[in-house]
């Protein structure tokens, strides 16, 4: 913003709200808003002539940032550029102010064109409905000894003219790429990406220890859906569990109370400075009881919980990151701080956009979520303008 936009801009002061920030919660804390940034936080009023929204004891955090995001309310981001910003705009009712939209395995010509939607909703830039990030390609490189609710047909060995061929359609929108590291040609691809700044991330996969250390020393520096999809750690094989969680790389959670015990997202945030919680919702978030299609393969909805009807396998998760949150404190024990971080911060930090989203400090955009006593969402701020709540 130049100066003389900072003048003309509006002023608008948010207090009497419990602050997240990162130096800590502000008990009866303030942020002053100039247009889209905010501009000054701070824990005893100031005198200023300007529009003061009184939050009445409510948390205030960070706007969410999702990592890992398949859909919601209904619509997949794999059908079309406007059910991409129906499923984004879904859950931006539930916090999640930006986000990378992630693509299962398919055929070369399907990715093309989810590819380029992503693309011209990127460079669209921030909306009061929500913020895409980038694109995030969770296949085709993947194990099919740990498909998951993937398509196993549709998986490739790593190669570098397909992933080329793709990145010529996304251009610099493609964020990150899911590579299961033991396959053939895995690490050079994972070098690849690592030096051209999209993030390398390991999953979906059979991985040994050692395999997996190796990609970390390539480059790859996330983990997606930690323990989720790949093989698990033992006390003999700790696996890519084992390594992700030595080396400290980011790793997401799906906290959902399904795909990983209570118990066990407290022991990652113990061992680790970057959990990172993620949805890896899919298009039945927010629906209900339900039976649709993931990646050509049937999947039905029952209480919550997204399973493929063929093996029985979690096909995604139905989870919102309000509710990713909520479970970290109350199922976790989670500090709120912490979980906030975990939240926003770190997958900010992630994707190298932590000097403008992710927290509440001075010069960051100012996309900030209200949560009652029950950590519900209230309302929803996007670029200092409310826009639509759950």
């Amino acid at each position: 913003m130049s100066v003389a936009d900072a003048i003309d801009a509006p002023t608008q002061l948010l207090a009497g709200g419990r602050v997240v920030t990162p130096a800590g919660v502000l008990a009866d804390g303030w942020v002053r808003l100039v247009g889209e940034r905010i501009a000054d936080v701070g824990a005893e009023r100031p005198e200023l002539e300007a529009p003061v929204v009184d939050l009445g004891g409510a948390w205030l955090l960070p706007g969410f940032v999702d990592l890992h995001m398949h859909g919601g309310g209904g619509h997949s981001v794999m059908d079309s550029l406007e059910a991409m910003q129906e499923a984004v705009a879904f859950h931006c009712s539930h916090g999640t102010t930006a986000t990378l939209v992630s693509f299962v395995t398919a055929p070369e010509h399907d990715l093309v064109d989810q590819l380029g939607w992503a693309a011209e909703l990127t460079r669209r830039g921030p909306t009061a409905r929500g913020h895409v990030l980038g694109s995030h390609l969770e296949g085709p490189f993947l194990s099919a000894r740990h498909c998951g609710a993937q398509n196993a047909s549709f998986m490739v060995a790593p190669d570098l003219r397909l992933l080329e061929r793709l990145r010529a359609v996304a251009g610099d929108t493609l964020r990150m790429v899911t590579i299961a590291p033991e396959l053939d040609g895995a690490l050079a691809m994972i070098e690849k990406l690592a030096g051209t700044g999209v993030i390398a991330a390991m999953g979906h996969s059979d991985a040994t220890y050692e395999q997996a250390l190796a990609g970390i020393r390539a480059g790859a520096s996330h983990a997606t859906h930690l323990f989720n999809a790949m093989r698990p750690l033992h006390h003999r094989e700790p696996g890519l569990v084992g390594a992700a969680l030595e080396a400290g790389i980011a790793c997401e959670l799906i906290n959902d109370d399904r795909h990983v015990h209570p118990a066990v997202v407290r022991l990652v945030f113990d061992l680790i400075e970057r959990p990172a919680l993620v949805t890896d919702a899919i298009d039945a978030t927010g629906v209900g009881d339900t039976r649709f299609e993931l990646g050509g393969q049937e999947v039905q909805v029952r209480s919550g919980e997204a399973r493929l009807v063929r093996t029985g396998s979690l096909a995604g998760s139905t989870l919102t990151m309000d509710q990713a949150l909520r479970l970290a404190v109350k199922a976790s024990g989670i500090g709120i701080a912490r979980a906030s971080a975990a939240a926003s911060a770190i997958p900010a930090r992630v994707l190298g956009r932590d000097q403008d989203l992710g927290s509440i400090a001075p010069g960051r955009r100012a996309d900030l979520v209200v949560l009652d006593d029950d950590l519900r969402v209230s309302r929803v701020m996007c670029g200092g303008a409310w826009c639509g709540s759950p």
